[in-house]
């Protein structure tokens, strides 16, 4: 039976009582489970952030664009997706379909959850592998519109994928010594991150 408008029922509320609810003590915030990583990612969003904002400024109020500008908030970009996937792999927030497992037996679950944690090492292994490779094909690559070179960015992508594969031994291992992962239990992963 669906509800209507008319069958709900508020409690009636003071402006008293709730210039009140805005008193109330909070947390002061915790930036420990925050790594270097992120912090990087943070800077290289704010360079981005100030890009696009310095490009819409000169677009759209001054009516002559800075070229350079569009260039480097792409490059910004590519960064912050690859650096910030490896705050996703070290708090295990990667896309995953744990459907699966909650039909498996126990231990089929944990043998296949660990060896999902194997091949997502060997992927990010042999990407980092495959980046560095590319990296040495096109070193003498300079960005189009800013004489830079493009390395900045390439570099910037295969640490990236370096990170991710040690946040991933991380993970593994930590997923050894408590006796499952995040597929077979994920409600046990709402607040948590290694």
């Amino acid at each position: 039976m669906t509800q209507t408008a008319a069958d709900e029922h508020h409690t009636q509320v003071t402006a008293e009582e709730l210039a009140h609810a805005f008193e109330e003590e909070t947390a002061p915030a915790d930036l420990s489970r925050y790594a270097v990583e992120d912090w990087v990612t943070l800077a290289v969003f704010w360079g981005m952030a100030v890009c696009v904002f310095l490009q819409f400024f000169t677009r759209y109020v001054l009516n002559d664009s800075y070229a350079w500008t569009e260039e480097i908030a792409i490059n910004c970009l590519v960064v912050v997706v690859f650096l910030g996937s490896v705050m996703c792999t070290r708090m295990m927030r990667h896309i995953h379909v744990d459907l699966l497992y909650r039909y498996l037996p126990k231990r089929a679950g944990r043998v296949l959850a660990l060896a999902v944690s194997l091949l997502t090492i060997g992927f990010f292994a042999y990407m980092s592998w495959l980046l560095w490779r590319y990296t040495g094909v096109v070193y003498r690559e300079r960005m189009v519109t800013i004489n830079l070179p493009r390395n900045i960015v390439f570099y910037s992508v295969f640490a990236g994928f370096v990170l991710m594969l040690v946040r991933q031994i991380q993970v593994f291992i930590a997923d050894v010594r408590r006796g499952y992962s995040v597929l077979e239990r994920p409600a046990e992963f709402d607040t948590y991150g290694v």
